[in-house]
């Protein structure tokens, strides 16, 4: 009997896959014999990611639809060879399912197995979706959702899902160390007791923080945000001389890391309450280090703080055309579990309300209420939910305790 077959579409931004990632690898544990192949596009961050993977990459010359006239007969060409090449592939191996991860590069494989009549799913994990999932939301067998709010931007023969955004499974490992629910939503036992839970205090220490004292983490994604640097640059020593048991875990990106250090150095902040990073790619162990997360809006960082039950404060990318971030931020905004900072080239525009925030979330009542409200709209288990409807099993969301994949290593 041979092996079954699936394939992810999709590619470009770290967004785009590493939820499909998250579904390979639940897919790969639930059935290990399972062949994944991901259609992505020809960017090289695609190639970089799934070459730290087990998966097969197929690269397509699709590339993103540009609204100038002279540019639409490339479009066309780099289109219908994509769809001619996810064919060929579908006739040498037929998928048992496609599942598309949004962007540009999805179209031509969900379409195509649109027309050979192959199950295909799409993923929409942002609150307003991109141009891409709009067009292939009528083609596709299911559309999974992060947030009930997206249902609206879709027609209504759309067989939409809130099924949420799929996440790694250390995450997940991560959500059930204790055991222990608010409302049947698993949380850590004593999260906010002096006595931490063990997963935050193995955060802490896997990257170098004292296990008492809380911990404020800033990210601006993988590449880092500049302008969040900055800010943050410019509130830290204030903040920290009003509370000096915190401490700070700054992932900056590559580019800023030297100089985010020295502003530090020169106010005087100890390096034992200011960590800076460039990255980590074991970003479970700084959210679950952190009391409070400063973020930009991505929905799968979005999935990942709502997982572990985080108060964020939330700086949207400001200059996206559609404002998905600000879009999703306004999600976790609207359910009590975020605070929302306008983000600008100006540091000290952003840095007064951004330090006006953090002295609410000092509080620790206000962040515990807001961890709380984080949990209530988690929905953790998505990418088990997402791999069961690829192996052709119920689409009912998992609300169980499921088993974690072995192989976790498979998508860092």
């Amino acid at each position: 009997m041979n092996a079954p077959f699936f394939v992810f579409a999709g590619g470009g931004t770290g967004g785009h896959l590493y939820p499909g990632l998250a579904v390979a690898e639940m897919l790969k544990h639930l059935s290990p014999t399972a062949a994944v192949t991901f259609l992505t596009s020809s960017r090289p961050l695609d190639r970089e990611l799934l070459d730290k993977t087990i998966y097969q990459q197929t690269p397509q010359s699709v590339r993103p639809f540009s609204s100038r006239p002279w540019h639409w007969l490339g479009f066309w060409r780099a289109w219908r060879e994509s769809v001619r090449q996810a064919r060929e592939l579908y006739s040498k191996r037929r998928p048992e399912a496609v599942l598309g991860l949004g962007g540009f590069a999805a179209g031509p494989g969900v379409v195509a197995a649109r027309e050979l009549g192959i199950r295909t799913a799409i993923l929409n994990p942002d609150a307003v979706p991109g141009r891409a999932n709009r067009y292939l939301a009528p083609r596709a067998d299911m559309v999974v959702l992060q947030w009930d709010v997206s249902r609206v931007h879709f027609p209504e023969r759309a067989n939409c899902r809130p099924l949420g955004c799929p996440i790694r499974a250390a995450f997940t490992s991560a959500q059930r160390a204790s055991g222990a629910t608010i409302k049947g939503v698993p949380v850590l036992e004593a999260l906010w007791d002096t006595g931490e839970a063990s997963r935050s205090v193995g955060g802490r220490r896997a990257l170098g923080l004292a296990p008492n004292r809380p911990v404020l983490l800033v990210t601006g994604a993988s590449q880092g945000a500049r302008t969040v640097n900055q800010a943050t640059a410019a509130i830290w020593p204030k903040f920290s001389a009003s509370h000096p048991d915190w401490q700070l875990l700054h992932l900056t990106g590559n580019a800023d890391a030297d100089e985010i250090r020295r502003a530090y150095r020169e106010a005087g902040i100890a390096e034992s309450s200011a960590r800076v990073l460039p990255f980590t790619h074991e970003m479970w162990h700084a959210i679950a280090a952190a009391d409070v997360v400063v973020s930009r809006a991505g929905a799968s960082t979005l999935a990942e703080l709502t997982a572990l039950g985080k108060p964020s404060i939330l700086l949207p990318y400001p200059f996206h055309r559609d404002r998905h971030q600000h879009a999703n931020a306004q999600v976790l905004v609207d359910a009590g579990a975020a605070m929302l900072v306008e983000d600008t080239k100006e540091t000290t525009t952003t840095a007064r309300p951004l330090l006006a925030a953090l002295e609410r979330l000092a509080d620790r009542e206000r962040r515990q209420t807001m961890a709380e409200a984080a949990l209530k709209i988690a929905r953790p288990h998505a990418a088990e939910s997402v791999a069961r409807w690829m192996l052709g099993e119920s689409t009912e969301p998992v609300l169980r305790q499921s088993t974690e994949p072995a192989n976790v290593a498979a998508c860092r």
